[in-house]
């Protein structure tokens, strides 16, 4: 991954007027990655979209971190079942054609 796909957290804070600890403190629960290189701290911008999201849900509706992990498994269960759905009935589609 080059830097130019990388965004300075610091960088990211400022902006979104989010505290390091708190992306400190989702990076300890497994929830974000946060690349170091050269002893510095990025977000990957294909990343940047659920960080965000994750950060609304605590800041806009106080949702603990917990509750973030909860959320963040519920999620992709769904989508899982999502595409597991979508599989079966592609499946099904080609039965029925026959």
């Amino acid at each position: 991954m080059e830097n130019d796909e990388l965004i300075p957290v610091e960088l990211f804070c400022t902006t979104s007027h989010v505290e390091i600890a708190l992306l400190d403190t989702l990076e300890e629960s497994g929830l974000v990655k946060i690349t170091v290189r050269q002893q510095n701290r990025y977000i990957a911008v294909d990343e940047l979209g659920r960080v965000e999201k994750l950060v609304r849900l605590h800041d806009d509706l106080g949702i603990n971190v917990e509750g973030l992990e909860a959320i963040e498994h519920l999620l992709t269960r769904v989508e899982t079942l999502q595409e597991e759905m979508r599989n079966l009935r592609n499946r099904l589609r080609r039965y029925e054609a026959e």
